[in-house]
């Protein structure tokens, strides 16, 4: 059975937040140093962690792992957001966030093989 996709306001809303988010982790990856087409990778790895967690939840809600992952990956987005609105000096990034947008991708590839 099918589904039809409604453009209703609460999609719209969910694009634009995933937009803007995107481009929040793609500008902190860019200041602590990931230039180039790694910057753009950060936001797809953390967007596709927390869709591949939720889509485990969506089909087991009792799974802790999926949990945990989403909550990774959610800590993630949100502190790239809220590190980008002013609250952190984009053109002098300190060295432990340096350290954790290097460690990202290794976290990010152990969250995704888990969940698969």
């Amino acid at each position: 059975m099918f589904r039809t996709l409604r453009l209703d306001a609460v999609l719209i809303q969910a694009v634009i937040a995933g937009a803007l988010s995107f481009a929040h982790l793609h500008d902190l990856a860019a200041a602590a140093g990931q230039d180039g087409w790694k910057a753009w990778a950060y936001p797809v790895s953390v967007d596709l962690l927390l869709v591949a967690a939720w889509r485990r939840m969506r089909t087991n809600a009792e799974n802790r792992d999926a949990w945990l992952w989403f909550a990774i990956a959610l800590v993630a987005s949100l502190g790239a957001n809220v590190a980008t609105a002013g609250l952190l000096d984009l053109h002098n990034v300190p060295p432990w966030l340096r350290i954790l947008v290097a460690g990202w991708p290794a976290l990010a590839f152990l969250g995704g093989t888990l969940l698969a």
